[in-house]
């Protein structure tokens, strides 16, 4: 039987609604997905996926440890955003994490390229959405569209971006005699 509820290591409604529509999608089955303000362990604007991976992890396992190892049959469900320069330029992108009765999985979402004068603020140690809220004139971008969203004019957005990473990441638990951990 299917737990009812996804603890998600966010209280931001992006977040917690990717999770909830990807889970709840892919495994066919109407979830609660509870937000859980923790620690990410990492800078509030990680600047490598490395830092990025490891965020994810981090929520996770904070979690965990509040639940004592975890909760029989619920859902554990982290997104930790990040930039990082790569061959051909700055971008955004976000690491998930899933951990469900001892079984992780842990995948990367597409990549968003980023202007240079953006990455450049990030540097000087400011955060994405305050960035993309002051060039854009929005308010709590990160809680809505994202900078996807503003930067590929809502085609895609925050949430969507996500809600795919996530259900990719689903694979192992949907045939989990063709993954090891």
């Amino acid at each position: 039987m299917l737990s009812d509820t996804i603890f998600v290591g966010s209280t931001n409604p992006v977040k917690v609604n990717a999770a909830q529509n990807a889970l709840s999608d892919t495994l066919e089955h109407d979830f609660d997905a509870q937000g859980i303000e923790v620690p990410s362990g990492v800078a509030d604007q990680p600047m490598t996926e490395e830092e990025t991976r490891l965020g994810a992890i981090n929520r996770i396992k904070a979690m965990l440890a509040q639940h004592q190892g975890g909760l029989s049959d619920a859902w554990y469900v982290a997104i930790e955003g990040g930039v990082d320069v790569f061959e051909d330029g700055p971008a955004t992108f976000a690491f998930v994490a899933i951990y469900h009765e001892g079984h992780w999985s842990v995948s990367r979402s597409a990549s968003l390229p980023l202007p240079v004068s953006v990455f450049q603020a990030l540097q000087r140690g400011e955060e994405l959405g305050r960035v993309m809220d002051r060039l854009f004139d929005t308010v709590n971008v990160k809680q809505k569209g994202g900078a996807i969203g503003l930067l590929t004019l809502n085609h895609a957005t925050r949430q969507s971006v996500y809600e795919v990473a996530l259900t990719l990441a689903m694979a192992k638990f949907h045939f989990p005699d063709l993954y090891t951990d």
